[in-house]
């Protein structure tokens, strides 16, 4: 027979002791030898080297793959005794001082083996200074390994700012209604500081709800700091400094005057998709229009700022451009999984309070398409009259109650005509309004007239825009 037929042959009689001789080095004629005291040569001839230690097939013979290593159960042989459960704990090593000292940090660390850890817990047991030093390690551990998050506290700017200023009072000071806007485009500029290309062209959805159903577009991280640029354009014009749309878009700043169409036009007219240049103009532009309403002393707050087919005095669109400033900004953190805080709580109290002002409104909108049960007060069309009222109550630190007049804007929330109340938490309301949450996924704790109600939470949501 040929020599790869004396290989396939003894392989049919190899039992499991053959096969571990056979993986030990060669006997020194060159051959394996096995129980029967022959060598393992064929009788092909040739140099008696088992091919699987030669590193290759031998000439004119196919290579071959060795058959697996068979398991101790498989090869008759009796099984090792299993240990005692008593006798797998380790035993302390015996170990001098100054090495055990020396274990201390690892110990404090968790990184010793288990024998280490035993020498120096039974050690600890001894040596008091040992154990002082033990203690301060396991402390100072403790100080890395803190659960809450690194995130600076959202209100801990306004905080340094207060005590700065109580101290050394600005010659001119921003007026309190503009705080929350300058608050939240430092931390929006403060998330994008350190972002790569990556970042920039990471996807964004924007997220909005309109005639019931929810919308959205899908951009990006440098898309959305366009957005922000173009709308907040919109108090630029109202201040009558320069539209950022002038040099981008041309014509079409005049042309596109609301905030969805003013965002369209800088993206279709300016380099597509954006990239990370737009933080340069977007950050000066809320410095510029943060240094122009502090330099007129606040009075300028009830100048009227156009949205297109709606009008904000001055002061609510700052509110408003602070609100859209946060929701966008986390946007962006979701967007790169990075965690975002909510305003500070007077500011969040401000949104919260703006959004309450618009549903009277926003509700008779909604009744004039359709969208919203009919009116039902008696006064509807006479100015500061009480009407049918919902209470709106925010929970949380922002929170406080908004009576809401169903019927009329022009009507005033009354008590004794409340006919429902709602309760939401404040950040959950505030994500409604923003068209994050369907008013119907909304959690929401509700008692009285379920049609008042829905009209209400989806009024919410439809002040959400592009």
């Amino acid at each position: 027979m040929s020599g790869a037929e004396g290989f396939g042959a003894a392989d049919e009689h190899e039992g499991p002791g053959d096969e571990e001789q056979r993986a030990g080095p060669p006997y020194e004629d060159g051959g394996d030898r096995g129980e029967n005291g022959h060598t393992g040569k064929g009788a092909g001839g040739g140099s008696g080297q088992d091919p699987r230690q030669a590193g290759g097939p031998e000439p004119d013979r196919p290579a071959r793959i060795p058959t697996p290593r068979a398991s101790v159960e498989d090869g008759g042989r009796a099984l090792p005794d299993l240990a005692d459960p008593g006798d797998l704990a380790p035993v302390p090593l015996d170990l001098p001082h100054d090495v055990l000292k020396s274990l201390l940090g690892a110990w404090a660390l968790a990184a010793c083996s288990a024998a280490e850890t035993a020498a120096v817990e039974d050690h600890l047991g001894s040596c008091g200074s040992c154990a002082d030093e033990a203690r301060r390690l396991r402390e100072a551990v403790g100080l890395l390994h803190q659960p809450e998050s690194l995130d600076l506290d959202p209100g801990l700017r306004a905080r340094v700012l207060a005590s700065c200023l109580e101290r050394r009072p600005p010659r001119i000071p921003v007026p309190e209604w503009a705080a929350p806007y300058d608050a939240e485009t430092a931390r929006l500029d403060a998330l994008l500081q350190d972002f790569g290309d990556a970042e920039w062209h990471a996807p964004v959805r924007l997220r909005w709800f309109e005639a019931d159903a929810a919308q959205s577009r899908r951009t990006t991280v440098a898309g959305v700091i366009a957005h922000l640029l173009s709308v907040d354009g919109l108090i630029a014009l109202g201040l009558g400094l320069e539209d950022p749309l002038a040099e981008v878009a041309g014509a079409a700043g005049q042309q596109a005057v609301g905030p969805e169409g003013r965002t369209e036009a800088f993206w279709r007219n300016s380099h597509f998709p954006p990239t990370r240049s737009v933080r340069g103009p977007w950050r000066e532009q809320s410095h510029g229009l943060v240094r122009t309403v502090a330099f007129t002393g606040g009075h300028a707050g009830g100048l009227a700022v156009s949205y297109g087919d709606f009008e904000l005095p001055l002061h609510d669109a700052m509110l408003d451009r602070a609100f859209e400033c946060w929701v966008h900004a986390e946007d962006i953190a979701e967007a790169v999984d990075y965690p975002y805080q909510p305003p500070a709580p007077r500011h969040l109290n401000r949104m919260i309070d703006l959004a309450a002002r618009m549903l009277p409104t926003a509700l008779t909108r909604r009744r004039q398409t359709g969208l919203a049960s009919p009116a039902r007060g008696r006064h509807l069309g006479l100015a500061g009259e009480p009407g049918r009222s919902l209470r709106l109550e925010i929970e949380g630190a922002a929170g406080g109650e908004w009576l809401i007049p169903l019927d009329s804007p022009a009507a005033v929330g009354s008590a004794d005509l409340e006919v429902a109340h709602v309760a939401l938490d404040g950040v959950e309301f505030c994500r409604l309004a923003a068209g994050r949450i369907p008013p119907a996924e909304a959690t929401v704790g509700q008692v009285g007239d379920r049609e008042a109600i829905r009209d209400v939470l989806f009024a919410t949501a439809g002040l959400s825009r592009l």
